[in-house]
């Protein structure tokens, strides 16, 4: 009995620093900063939107000093592997292709794509028919932009990608590109605040949704372990509830 018990406490003692040991440790957080409302630029050199908060909230349950770091999308991910910071919270979609390269934390969120176009256009619907011969466009290295590429541009789309969603939508507004395919949270943020003289939401695209979870080098499963119980606790004290209601009418989990 006694050995069993040794076992036991030896088991959880072994766990408890995996959740615990990022007390007091200083994380540095990777986001965009273009892509509203979940991370947006500040004229004074700050960012703030969604992202901002849900790290913020999770670095208060895990007692850590995190400090955010604004990085360019296209070497986000290099950038993690070069040990330029410690984790990527900037609306990070979990696919394949990226677990290859990186870890992710469980998902924080959940989007579907979606297609928005100007309100005078003639375009049906969202599927690859109805986009061939058209300039749809979407952000660079996202899924929208994978999706644009391996299926608008099969079915005769003429993609046109961007650097930021910014880039995407400035073109969309101005008349250069026929459709824009989109995370849909972010496209309705867009709609609401500077879109809805120009253009309207086509709909969702099916079978897109896709789960956003914190990036992190391969291997750093101690700090995976400890955002994942985080991410629980502010799911469980209402804090993430409090966080998306300041952003979206609606659940966004």
């Amino acid at each position: 009995m006694k050995t069993i018990l040794l076992l036991a406490t030896t088991a959880l003692l072994a766990f408890a620093p995996a959740a615990s040991a990022q007390e007091g440790r200083e994380i540095r957080i990777a986001t965009e900063g273009a892509y509203p409302p979940f991370n947006v630029a500040q004229p004074d050199g700050s960012i703030t939107g969604f992202d901002v908060d849900i790290a913020n909230a999770l670095c208060a349950a895990m007692k850590a000093k995190c400090t955010i770091v604004a990085q360019d999308w296209d070497g986000m991910i290099p950038a993690l592997q070069a040990n330029k910071f410690d984790a990527i919270i900037a609306s990070m979609s979990i696919t394949e292709e990226r677990q290859k390269q990186i870890d992710f934390t469980d998902k924080y969120y959940t989007t579907p794509l979606a297609v928005v176009v100007p309100k005078e256009s003639d375009v049906a619907g969202v599927t690859p028919a109805d986009m061939k011969g058209r300039a749809v466009g979407a952000q660079a290295s996202t899924t929208q932009g994978n999706y644009a590429d391996e299926v608008y541009a099969k079915a005769g789309a003429d993609v046109k990608l961007y650097p930021t969603q910014d880039e995407a939508t400035a073109d969309l507004q101005n008349g250069r590109i026929d459709a824009l395919i989109s995370d849909k949270f972010v496209v309705t943020d867009w709609l609401t605040a500077e879109g809805k003289d120009c253009c309207r939401m086509l709909g969702d695209v099916p079978g897109t949704e896709t789960d956003a979870g914190i990036g992190l080098r391969k291997g750093d499963e101690a700090l995976r372990t400890a955002f994942n119980k985080a991410i629980a606790d502010i799911r469980t004290d209402g804090t993430y509830k409090t966080i998306v209601a300041k952003y979206f009418p609606f659940d966004i989990y």
